[in-house]
């Protein structure tokens, strides 16, 4: 198959990685994949390296940006179609929320055709050169729509939450309804994804299926030695027997890292023998170090900078417990990441998050219950054969269902079957 997918920036995040694993996985599967993404502004670093020699093309289109600006959108929109006219591809595959839209309105628009001209259908000798130039000329020609492209988007995570203005949440479902028309089957990251769009009244059920987001699962279940977890721990000011709380995420609105510094607070005082680590950058950076400053906790909250993707099994297995604190996440994989390193995770009860933990592979909080944060930070913080237990179930509970290809099966047969559909 020609499979075309796309993204809006290809920085450093869960969506982006998704993408880039299916991409190569299709293509090593014998498919003809193209990757059609804006390019990576912002703090939040890029990936643009793991494209190279991954087996797929990358074409980055400059005016498909994530922030709103009609003039900017209307060029992507157009520049999308053109190249999907180019390509003519079998499947339109969209990611997030400004290249699931462009996309998807360009992959449904985008006709397929074939040519075959058609001979008169008149015996030699019936009729004179002349007669038979014209025949030719005005002669109908084979030139039938083969059909239009399946056109497929993965819900990473929705644009409408509680967080926001109603009048912003009500503009995005209605953009989000008028896409879905123009989509022939969605791929949720989680459940409660299909869950959440089916009460906004997006899409139908039967367009649902859940493909859990992959992870290149041998470099997380791989231990790694000791001494380069203890030399991890020593770069970024922390003690080699400390126990270390991590949090993997950018440093943005709605990831919950207040909520974090703020039960530090408390539990610093404690436990003299625990840090935390964040792992990220974003626009809040400065902000959240002034507030660490400020409470005197700079020596026990350390942020580490943007990491690449290759350095997160390290973080993670340098540290004891992982804490995710975002309000809005389709499936963080940064809690089955942890899991796989066998580390138990905390999690606020969000979207996707209870899918994977649970009384036995974690703790799962209210939203912004800051005291509950604290009970079960200090819970795994005072018991080391609970977080080893934990991060043993955990561990047995993801290995399956975050495979790469089990992902990738999922996927390609949702392809199969509009395909096998349209003939």
């Amino acid at each position: 198959m020609k499979v075309v997918h796309v993204i809006t920036r290809l920085i450093i995040g869960g969506a982006q990685e998704n993408t880039l694993i299916t991409c190569r996985l299709l293509a090593e599967r014998g498919h003809e994949v193209t990757l059609i993404t804006g390019p990576a502004l912002g703090p939040e670093g890029e990936l643009f390296e793991q494209t190279k020699d991954a087996g797929f093309e990358t074409i980055i289109v400059d005016r498909l940006r994530r922030a709103i600006n009609p003039f900017n959108d209307v060029r992507a929109y157009l520049a999308i179609k053109k190249i999907l006219r180019q390509l003519q591809p079998d499947v339109v595959h969209t990611h997030s929320a400004k290249g699931g839209i462009l996309g998807r309105l360009a992959g449904y628009g985008c006709v397929l055709r074939h040519r075959e001209e058609r001979s008169p259908p008149v015996a030699d000798g019936d009729l004179t050169r002349h007669d038979s130039r014209l025949l030719r000329r005005f002669a109908p020609r084979n030139d039938r729509v083969r059909r239009r492209p399946a056109v497929v988007h993965t819900i990473h995570g929705l644009a409408f939450h509680p967080y926001q203005s109603n009048l912003l949440n009500n503009f995005y479902v209605a953009v989000e309804k008028a896409a879905a028309k123009r989509t022939d089957f969605f791929i949720s990251v989680a459940d409660a994804m299909t869950c959440q769009a089916l009460a906004a009244g997006i899409g139908r059920l039967e367009q649902f299926v859940t493909a859990y987001s992959a992870i290149e699962e041998e470099a997380f279940l791989e231990p790694i030695p000791e001494e380069q977890r203890v030399e991890f721990r020593v770069r970024h000011g922390i003690s080699a027997d400390a126990v270390v709380i991590v949090t993997v995420a950018r440093l943005f609105e709605l990831k919950g890292h207040d909520y974090i510094i703020e039960s530090a607070k408390v539990l610093a005082k404690r436990f003299d023998n625990c840090a935390w680590l964040f792992v990220g950058d974003g626009n809040l950076a400065d902000n959240y170090k002034q507030q660490v400053r400020e409470l005197g906790l700079a020596d026990k909250v350390k942020f580490t900078g943007l990491l690449q993707p290759s350095d997160i099994p390290l973080a993670i297995q340098s540290s004891d417990i992982l804490v995710h604190c975002s309000l809005r996440e389709g499936l963080a994989r940064t809690l089955p990441q942890a899991m796989l390193c066998g580390r138990p995770a905390i999690s606020f009860d969000v979207d996707g998050a209870g899918e994977v933990v649970n009384e036995n592979t974690g703790r799962l909080i209210e939203p912004k219950n800051v005291e509950q944060l604290i009970e079960a930070c200090a819970e795994l913080i005072e018991d080391a054969e609970l977080r080893a237990n934990l991060g043993q179930q955990g561990r047995k509970f993801v290995k399956e269902k975050f495979a790469p290809e089990a992902m990738v099966h999922v996927i390609e047969g949702v392809y199969n079957k509009f395909l096998g559909a349209q003939g």
